[in-house]
């Protein structure tokens, strides 16, 4: 009589397919986080252009408020005011955010300087803060409440932008 051994076989799986399912995961990876990256592009530019509405908003609420004043040319001048009452120099129209110039990879700021009281005009600015990585394009507006946009930093809103 013959007896048969009992084979001691371990289930599992093997190497090679460990490995090829490793590398239909880096395939899918490969696929999907170009896509990631340009939708957090899109949101961060589509912030800034909020927050310019934001600043073109405050920046008629300042002109009205403090006529004597006109426009505000800091992001301070808008800035929230902690606990005490609203003035001229932290009139609470913005957030903390935004008054800080930071905000969504982006970089807010004035274009020029403050000319003389009563100021007449204003030039709102966002840059991203890491081009090509927090975003794309270069944003601006002005007293007319349009904004533009260009393709490189932008020295003057309207000269070398487009109207979005």
């Amino acid at each position: 009589m013959k007896k048969h051994k009992k084979q001691n076989k371990k289930r599992g799986f093997s190497l090679i397919e460990l490995l090829i399912v490793v590398a239909i995961i880096l395939i899918i990876a490969a696929i999907a986080i170009p896509n990631l990256l340009r939708s957090r592009i899109a949101a961060n530019e589509a912030s800034a252009v909020g927050s310019l509405r934001t600043l073109n908003t405050a920046e008629i609420t300042y002109n009205t408020t403090y006529p004597n004043v006109g426009f505000a040319c800091t992001l301070s001048q808008m800035a929230p005011t902690g606990s005490a009452s609203a003035t001229s120099s932290a009139a609470g129209l913005i957030d903390a955010n935004l008054a800080s110039g930071v905000k969504s990879g982006y970089n807010f700021s004035f274009l020029g300087s403050c000319p003389s009281v009563p100021v007449n005009t204003y030039s709102t600015y966002a840059a991203p803060s890491v081009p090509g990585t927090t975003g794309q394009r270069y944003f601006c507006s002005d007293a007319s409440g349009v904004i533009q946009y260009g393709t490189a930093a932008i020295s003057t809103c309207g000269t070398s932008t487009n109207p979005i």
